[in-house]
């Protein structure tokens, strides 16, 4: 039986070496995981302009849910963008929301912009536009300030 006792114990040791228990520590670290720079080739997507000559620039105060504004412009470049900027009247932000609908009269196509509710809670918002013609633009609010600016992109 002692015979045994010296095989076992080398077979235990192997058994930590190899699991990594016993033996360089260094060797065994994960490597560090890469960290992005702002140097990195990673592209990010973000729209960049600045407005130009304006088609619309309003503020509008909305106080309850039956607030609706109207406005219609003529827009003749195709290089145009919408900007606002909502400022809830509410500390309670549940109650706070904003919705613009922009409808191309020549097309009937509408797109919806907005805050609060199902549209996020981004303060300040910008789109990019790309088609000419006359538009309706239809906007409702509750408990919210809202500077529009609609103009010409700048390039």
């Amino acid at each position: 039986m002692k015979s045994f006792v010296p095989l076992i114990l080398s077979l235990v040791i192997a058994g930590a070496f190899v699991a990594g228990c016993i033996g360089n520590q260094n060797a065994a670290a994960p490597a560090p995981a890469p960290v992005l720079t702002t140097s990195s080739p990673v592209p990010i997507q973000t729209i960049y302009f600045t407005m130009g000559d304006h088609y619309l620039q309003k503020s509008y105060s909305f106080q309850s849910e039956k607030d609706i504004q109207t406005e219609q412009i003529r827009v003749d470049n195709p290089s145009w963008g919408i900007e606002f900027t909502v400022t809830p009247l509410n500390e309670n932000l549940q109650y706070c929301w904003f919705e613009m609908n922009v409808t191309n009269m020549d097309t009937g196509q509408t797109d919806t912009y907005g805050y609060g509710r199902e549209n996020g809670f981004e303060l300040n918002q910008r789109y990019a536009m790309h088609t000419t013609g006359p538009y309706t633009i239809e906007m409702k609010g509750n408990r919210v300030k809202v500077d529009v600016n609609i103009a010409k992109r700048n390039p």
